[in-house]
Protein backbone atom coordinates (compact mmCIF):
# COMPACT_ATOMS: atom_id res chain seq x y z
CA UNK A 1 0.00 0.00 0.00
CA UNK A 2 0.95 3.28 -0.58
CA UNK A 3 0.84 6.30 1.27
CA UNK A 4 -2.62 7.42 0.36
CA UNK A 5 -3.80 3.79 1.34
CA UNK A 6 -2.43 3.92 4.64
CA UNK A 7 -3.93 7.49 5.17
CA UNK A 8 -7.06 6.25 4.07
CA UNK A 9 -6.84 2.95 6.08
CA UNK A 10 -5.73 4.79 9.30
CA UNK A 11 -8.52 7.36 8.90
CA UNK A 12 -10.68 4.23 8.89
CA UNK A 13 -9.53 2.34 11.63
CA UNK A 14 -9.73 5.39 14.13
CA UNK A 15 -12.97 7.03 12.83
CA UNK A 16 -14.91 4.32 11.29
CA UNK A 17 -14.27 0.98 12.22
CA UNK A 18 -14.55 1.54 16.01
CA UNK A 19 -18.25 1.84 15.95
CA UNK A 20 -18.96 -0.44 12.90
CA UNK A 21 -16.84 -3.28 15.39
CA UNK A 22 -19.02 -2.39 18.28
CA UNK A 23 -22.30 -2.78 16.07
CA UNK A 24 -20.75 -6.14 14.82
CA UNK A 25 -20.05 -7.34 18.84
CA UNK A 26 -23.39 -6.00 19.73
CA UNK A 27 -25.37 -7.98 16.85
CA UNK A 28 -23.40 -10.85 17.68
CA UNK A 29 -24.07 -10.53 21.67
CA UNK A 30 -20.05 -11.25 22.56
CA UNK A 31 -17.22 -9.48 21.29
CA UNK A 32 -15.94 -11.77 18.51
CA UNK A 33 -12.25 -11.28 17.42
CA UNK A 34 -11.23 -9.59 14.40
CA UNK A 35 -8.44 -10.63 11.97
CA UNK A 36 -8.56 -8.24 8.93
CA UNK A 37 -5.92 -7.84 6.56
CA UNK A 38 -6.37 -4.04 5.64
CA UNK A 39 -3.33 -4.23 3.16
CA UNK A 40 -5.28 -5.87 0.62
CA UNK A 41 -8.30 -4.51 0.78
CA UNK A 42 -7.64 -1.27 -1.15
CA UNK A 43 -6.94 -0.44 -4.50
CA UNK A 44 -5.55 2.93 -5.23
CA UNK A 45 -8.38 3.77 -8.52
CA UNK A 46 -11.17 3.44 -6.05
CA UNK A 47 -9.80 5.29 -3.09
CA UNK A 48 -12.38 7.92 -3.74
CA UNK A 49 -15.39 5.44 -3.31
CA UNK A 50 -14.12 3.76 0.17
CA UNK A 51 -15.95 6.05 2.66
CA UNK A 52 -19.61 4.79 1.29
CA UNK A 53 -19.02 1.20 -0.28
CA UNK A 54 -16.46 -0.35 2.31
CA UNK A 55 -18.49 -0.39 5.04
CA UNK A 56 -21.51 -1.79 2.47
CA UNK A 57 -19.02 -4.45 1.35
CA UNK A 58 -17.48 -5.47 4.76
CA UNK A 59 -19.51 -4.44 8.01
CA UNK A 60 -23.39 -3.73 7.37
CA UNK A 61 -23.99 -7.26 5.65
CA UNK A 62 -22.28 -8.84 9.28
CA UNK A 63 -24.32 -6.08 11.48
CA UNK A 64 -27.32 -7.35 9.87
CA UNK A 65 -26.78 -11.23 9.74
CA UNK A 66 -25.29 -11.18 13.08
CA UNK A 67 -29.11 -9.73 14.14
CA UNK A 68 -31.15 -12.66 12.04
CA UNK A 69 -29.31 -15.39 13.76
CA UNK A 70 -29.14 -13.33 17.19
CA UNK A 71 -33.15 -13.09 17.60
CA UNK A 72 -33.74 -15.56 20.13
CA UNK A 73 -31.61 -17.04 22.83
CA UNK A 74 -30.81 -20.60 20.79
CA UNK A 75 -29.55 -18.22 17.92
CA UNK A 76 -26.81 -16.29 20.28
CA UNK A 77 -25.92 -19.60 21.95
CA UNK A 78 -25.00 -21.02 18.52
CA UNK A 79 -23.79 -18.08 17.63
CA UNK A 80 -21.22 -17.80 20.71
CA UNK A 81 -20.37 -21.19 20.47
CA UNK A 82 -19.49 -21.44 17.05
CA UNK A 83 -17.57 -18.50 15.72
CA UNK A 84 -14.44 -17.64 17.37
CA UNK A 85 -13.06 -15.31 14.35
CA UNK A 86 -13.99 -12.73 11.46
CA UNK A 87 -11.42 -12.91 8.87
CA UNK A 88 -11.51 -10.47 6.53
CA UNK A 89 -9.58 -10.04 3.27
CA UNK A 90 -9.79 -9.63 -0.36
CA UNK A 91 -7.19 -12.21 -1.93
CA UNK A 92 -9.46 -13.90 -4.95
CA UNK A 93 -11.33 -10.64 -6.37
CA UNK A 94 -14.96 -12.45 -5.48
CA UNK A 95 -17.79 -10.02 -6.18
CA UNK A 96 -20.56 -12.55 -5.62
CA UNK A 97 -21.56 -12.85 -2.29
CA UNK A 98 -21.70 -16.89 -3.15
CA UNK A 99 -18.13 -17.16 -3.45
CA UNK A 100 -16.66 -14.34 -0.86
CA UNK A 101 -18.00 -15.79 2.56
CA UNK A 102 -16.82 -19.19 3.95
CA UNK A 103 -17.22 -20.68 7.38
CA UNK A 104 -14.34 -23.31 8.99
CA UNK A 105 -13.38 -24.26 12.31
CA UNK A 106 -15.01 -21.28 13.69
CA UNK A 107 -13.42 -18.85 11.28
CA UNK A 108 -16.02 -17.10 9.21
CA UNK A 109 -14.24 -15.48 6.26
CA UNK A 110 -15.17 -12.47 4.37
CA UNK A 111 -12.95 -12.64 0.75
CA UNK A 112 -14.99 -9.96 -1.07
CA UNK A 113 -13.70 -7.15 -3.62
CA UNK A 114 -13.61 -3.81 -2.33
CA UNK A 115 -16.00 -1.75 -4.71
CA UNK A 116 -18.05 -4.00 -6.95
CA UNK A 117 -22.02 -4.12 -6.08
CA UNK A 118 -21.31 -2.20 -2.88
CA UNK A 119 -25.21 -1.16 -2.52
CA UNK A 120 -26.15 -5.28 -2.26
CA UNK A 121 -25.82 -5.39 1.56
CA UNK A 122 -29.31 -7.42 1.31
CA UNK A 123 -28.09 -9.67 -1.22
CA UNK A 124 -24.66 -10.26 1.00
CA UNK A 125 -27.01 -9.99 4.38
CA UNK A 126 -29.25 -13.27 3.22
CA UNK A 127 -26.17 -15.63 2.01
CA UNK A 128 -24.64 -15.30 4.99
CA UNK A 129 -27.55 -15.47 7.45
CA UNK A 130 -27.80 -18.42 5.15
CA UNK A 131 -24.33 -19.84 5.34
CA UNK A 132 -24.58 -19.23 9.44
CA UNK A 133 -27.80 -20.93 9.90
CA UNK A 134 -26.52 -24.21 7.71
CA UNK A 135 -23.09 -24.48 9.37
CA UNK A 136 -23.77 -23.23 13.34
Amino acid sequence: MGLKENRFTRTFQEEQFPELKDQIIEAASFDVAFNIEWSTLFEDRFLHLYNDSYPKIYFLPLIEAFKSITTDDMGKEALSESLKEIHITNTKDHHNPKNAYSFSNGVLTVDHSPILNADDVDNRTKVLVNLLENNL
